[in-house]
């Protein structure tokens, strides 16, 4: 990940200067962009590992720039934002963000969210992931158990997968949800996403009541755990 090239579309020029500073102290190259004519024209010229882009651009809506740049790539999105209303960060992960940050904010957290996101995308691009006696072949979306193929729905499937290519992060419930219902079919108070961890549990789990990968964290969301604490 040293190196890697982060593209910032944000018009103040105060805050470009501190991420830049700060974001090349910590190894990555940074692209900058005042406005979202500018970041879709560096972005189709020199396109970034990540994109930390502002909802309130001077010339082109944060919203509308982030679905016309996933309509072409599944480059990793944080959104920073000034905008705290729940309503505007399911608009942002409805139009296809992988992460939304709210200012003002720290750096180490936007720190972890960058490498998070980073991690993820490596992660996705590999053909298989091994845990143990758990494997997962990404590019046919099959799951095996001890070398016996799991029979796994689309959204078992598509929750697990959330998991392992960030493992040991853990994913808030809320962003999960919005991860798996992008259009807000499951809204983020519903069961819907514990009956999904339970059946994911007992099928990957020697003891579902006692999970060796999907760990929970209670108040907060869920985490997939590669080693035995």
């Amino acid at each position: 990940m040293e190196h890697a090239d982060i593209l910032v579309i944000e018009d103040d020029k105060d805050i470009r200067k501190v991420l830049k500073d700060q974001l090349e102290l910590d190894g990555f190259s940074i692209l900058e962009a005042a406005s979202g004519t500018e970041g879709m024209y560096i972005f189709k010229k020199r396109p970034p590992a990540l994109i930390l882009l502002d909802l309130n651009l001077p010339d082109l809506d944060g919203i509308k720039l982030c679905q016309m740049i996933r309509n072409i790539s599944d480059v990793p999105i944080i959104m920073l934002t000034a905008r705290d209303a729940l309503a505007d960060k399911v608009r942002g992960f409805e139009c296809g963000a992988d992460d939304y940050l709210v200012k003002p904010f720290e750096y180490l957290e936007l720190k972890a969210r960058i490498l998070a996101n980073l991690r993820r995308r490596a992660a996705a691009q590999k053909d298989e992931l091994i845990f143990e006696n758990l494997r997962i072949s990404l590019k046919t979306r099959e799951v095996f158990l001890n070398g016996q193929a799991v029979p796994l729905t689309r959204k078992e499937y598509d929750l697990l997968e959330l998991f392992v290519v960030q493992p040991n992060r853990v994913l808030e419930r809320e962003y999960i949800v919005r991860q798996l219902w992008p259009n807000g079919e499951v809204y983020a108070w519903s069961r819907a996403l514990d009956v999904h961890i339970r059946r994911l549990r007992q099928k990957i789990e020697a003891d579902p009541e006692r999970p060796r990968f999907i760990v929970t964290h209670p108040g907060v969301g869920y985490r997939f755990q590669t080693s035995r604490d």
